[in-house]
């Protein structure tokens, strides 16, 4: 019991913000997402923009929650998500690195869409050793925290054998203006960082050996919004 009550101090989070998993995962309970914003769809859609410079501000739970919601979130009954996936199979999964997020201690939580909570994977601010993987973006590094998307293939290789990969990549894509789009209307910035090592992203994130990494989103404030 200690030791969850210091994990709690560390997330600055309360009890019930705060369960664990079967396998004593630690989980952090997210918040729960806005279906209305201040920004129409057509708004979005004109100032989305690749940004590469963020602000030195912390990037805000309420956001952070919004962002993996666009990204994946639960969207109807029956699992089906903000976006499409070939069989309704989804093979991706969602990570963030988090190195200066509201809430959670720098390390690396793998999003759990039924739930909308995080799982913790790991300790550390890695955004330093991720940015080295990716070839020396600093971006990643400068970023509060980062987005990352990994495939599990054998999810729709089973249904679609060798298309399914490419079925992968377009959901890849989907996922990524989803995120564009809710950054824009929140007044963030994000960016696709599909250049980097796929064995050292790996490495660096403790990833398991079939979640491959097929995309980075550095996400924050934008420093010119």
């Amino acid at each position: 019991m200690r030791t969850i009550l210091l994990c709690l101090l560390i997330l600055n989070l309360s009890v019930s913000d705060v369960t664990l998993g079967q396998e004593n995962d630690l989980r952090v309970s997210l918040p729960p997402v806005e279906s209305k914003g201040e920004l129409s769809l057509e708004e979005a859609l004109k100032l989305r923009r690749s940004v590469r410079e963020f602000r030195r501000r912390s990037l805000a739970l309420e956001d952070l929650s919004q962002l993996l919601w666009a990204a994946q979130g639960i969207t109807a009954r029956g699992g089906f998500r903000t976006a499409p996936s070939a069989g309704a199979l989804y093979p991706l999964e969602l990570y963030v690195v988090a190195g200066d997020a509201e809430g959670l201690s720098a390390g690396v939580y793998r999003y759990q869409p039924k739930t909308h909570e995080l799982v913790h994977v790991t300790n550390g601010d890695l955004r330093k050793p991720l940015a080295s993987a990716a070839l020396g973006q600093e971006w990643v590094r400068r970023a509060p925290a980062v987005l990352a998307i990994t495939s599990v293939y054998q999810r729709s290789t089973k249904k679609y054998g060798r298309r399914g990969h490419r079925y992968a990549h377009m959901e890849v894509g989907h996922v990524a203006q989803n995120v564009y789009l809710q950054a824009a209307a929140r007044g963030l910035g994000t960016v696709f960082v599909g250049a980097f090592d796929d064995k050292k992203v790996q490495e660096v994130l403790n990833l398991p050996a079939d979640h491959e990494p097929l995309g980075l989103m550095p996400v924050g404030y934008a420093r010119n919004r």
